[in-house]
């Protein structure tokens, strides 16, 4: 595969361990240009990993516990997300599943799922990803062609100084769709732009923002590890712990034990 091939992100939900790993073993994603970032249990799993690392593309069951397709759909939907949504639907969901045309979610891929049928969904679907891309580095060359280089390259600093001073105060809750709101971008467009202009993915410089902070909170012995993580936006502990050490490398609770000498 060619290695300046963009893949577009994908994050896989069902409930069902054996058709999630199957989904995501025996169908060649890459091939069509996606990368499965992470799979998750349940629609809350899912919504917690986008809050903290945006994706492109959902293909999520619409039965699930604790939160199901649907309610997924309608979290992104009222957060302003721009995550595509694919519904993995049996034949008795279908009625049910058309309540989310409301939220933007217009695939919907039957159980089983068959490989001619994901080729079409997701072959439409990099489409669409590609031309929005397209139009935003094309709004990104007319924005550099119509202001003098000088002043472009300050009014860039000052909108990147302003995204990340707005994460270093907001760190705990902030995500993608309120930082586009700050500076008056679309979310996609500023995901493109910030990667552009830093090098890095804002995910991962918020989660950065997130993990140095905790660093220091965990100086303080006063504090349990669970209400650390809480503190720098983490609702589930473990989540945190597996964020915390893939960071540093160890987890919060070896971090203390060593005095955060990392």
């Amino acid at each position: 595969m060619n290695a300046d091939k963009k893949l577009y992100s994908l994050l896989v939900v069902d409930d069902e361990p054996g058709t999630r790993n199957t989904l995501c073993s025996c169908f060649p994603w890459e091939d069509i240009g996606f990368n499965i970032v992470f799979q998750a249990n349940n629609g809350q799993e899912a919504l917690d990993y986008i809050r903290q690392h945006p994706v492109d593309v959902v293909l999520c069951d619409i039965r699930m516990p604790v939160l199901s397709g649907i309610d997924l759909a309608r979290e992104l939907y009222l957060s302003k997300s721009p995550t595509k949504v694919v519904f993995l639907s049996g034949y008795r969901d279908f009625e049910y599943a058309k309540k989310a045309l409301d939220f933007g979610v217009k695939n919907y891929i039957l159980k089983p799922a068959k490989y001619k049928e994901l080729v079409d969904v997701f072959s439409r679907i990099k489409s669409e990803l590609d031309e929005e891309r397209s139009r935003y580095e094309h709004q990104d060359t007319r924005a550099s062609d119509d202001k003098g280089q000088d002043m472009g390259f300050n009014l860039e600093d000052e909108v990147i100084n302003t995204i990340k001073k707005y994460v270093q105060r907001n760190y705990k809750s902030t995500t993608l769709e309120d930082v586009a709101k700050v500076v008056h971008m679309n979310p996609n467009y500023l995901s493109y732009y910030f990667k552009q202009k830093t090098g890095e993915n804002f995910s991962d410089f918020l989660t950065e923002v997130k993990m140095k902070n905790a660093a220091e909170l965990l100086k303080n012995i006063d504090l349990k590890i669970h209400q650390v993580g809480r503190m720098v936006g983490y609702s589930n502990a473990k989540n945190f712990a597996r964020s915390f050490k893939k960071y540093f490398g160890v987890t919060p609770k070896q971090y203390r034990h060593k005095g955060g000498n990392n």
